[in-house]
């Protein structure tokens, strides 16, 4: 009998949530290490290399207000104004925009959905043109660029909101064909502001934004960012067991006493912010939210509960490389961040679409 209990089903499905829930922290703790590793090695690195362990050094000069110096002040502006936010920023963007992918391709249910399918991206793209080309938002100071594109991304969001809801309900197709057409017009919209500018510096400028792009980063747009992507990610994990539900279908999560319609419109309004605070500060990066949720699930399955942090500390850890990748490929010219995360992330795209094919 003690024997025919230790073989039940219920024994053996304990015993496989132990091995996962130990699979999962394995990958968690070798992600934060890959993290915590990258991001001193990240911002030594440059046309300037300064050494990992003096960088730790001026990080803990800086923070903590020590006394002790033994490096030069361009060595500590270098460290601390320029490379510090910038590589926070595009750990920070990466974890944002792979959770918001996740969520998204449970939502719709569709494989390759990403974060910039919603227009969200578009509609960002808009704000910062107005504010590039023709100086919207210039009562918000310094952070008008970074505010308009804000505004945008809300904006577009709002829009595909009133395009899709009908009948009292959101459909994952409805929502995909809303998003896809106010992205279109959104993208329509932004070229010609840019046909319409008579500043070539503007329109090339507006253009190095929508191909994504890091250079902007301060300390200030770190501030507004990270605060609503790690509200959003608190949020998203909350609802981890409801999106494995909507992640069934519709009639599987009602059946499961879920509310699909108030999950949806819960769950995009907070993907929605996640992404708006991203793209304003970073411009059209994609593949990340395509790319880094597809490796999660291969690595740790389809549980948002264990496929969400997996996800967002994998998605850090590849902006930060690809980010340093586009600052030393082609310096002291700096090469789009958009470009190396397409030319990272198509193979992967190739191998995936393959393997649906096989």
């Amino acid at each position: 009998m003690i024997q025919n209990q230790q073989n039940s089903p219920i024994n053996q499905d304990d015993l496989h949530y132990e091995k996962r829930s130990l699979k999962t922290k394995f990958w968690i703790i070798g992600f934060l290490f890959l993290l915590i590793v990258s991001i001193p090695i990240a911002i030594g690195l440059g046309p300037v290399f300064i050494h990992p362990t003096t960088v730790t050094k001026i990080l803990f000069f800086n923070v903590f207000n020590g006394t002790e110096v033994s490096w030069s002040q361009s060595d500590n502006s270098i460290i601390w104004m320029v490379r510090t936010p910038r590589v926070l920023l595009a750990a920070v963007v990466g974890a944002a925009l792979a959770i918001t992918g996740v969520a998204l391709q449970a939502l719709v249910r569709n494989v390759l959905a990403e974060p910039y399918l919603l227009g969200v991206s578009a509609g960002a793209s808009t704000g910062a043109a107005l504010s590039l080309l023709f100086g919207a938002g210039a009562f918000m100071g310094g952070s008008a660029l970074t505010g308009s594109a804000f505004i945008g991304a809300l904006s577009a969001t709002a829009m595909v909101f009133a395009l899709a809801y009908s009948g009292g309900r959101f459909t994952s197709v409805r929502l995909l064909l809303a998003g896809v057409a106010i992205g279109y017009v959104l993208n329509a919209t932004t070229s010609f502001l840019i046909f319409a500018s008579d500043a070539p510096e503007g329109a090339r400028n507006v253009l190095f934004w929508l191909l994504g792009s890091l250079t902007r980063a301060t300390w200030q747009s770190l501030a507004i960012a990270t605060p609503l992507i790690i509200i959003g990610f608190i949020m998203l994990f909350l609802w981890a067991r409801k999106l494995d539900a909507l992640n069934l279908g519709d009639d599987t999560a009602s059946a499961l006493g879920s509310k699909p319609n108030i999950i949806r419109a819960k769950a995009l309004c907070v993907i929605a912010l996640c992404v708006g605070a991203a793209v304003s500060v970073s411009g059209g990066i994609g593949f990340v939210g395509l790319i880094i949720p597809h490796v999660a699930r291969l690595i740790v399955g389809n549980v948002h509960r264990r496929l969400l942090p997996v996800a967002g500390l994998l998605g850090a850890s590849f902006l930060i490389w690809s980010d340093l990748l586009a600052r030393m490929i082609f310096a002291p010219r700096e090469l789009p961040l958009g470009i190396v995360t397409a030319i990272i992330g198509a193979p992967f795209l190739f191998f995936l679409v393959r393997r649906m094919k096989s």
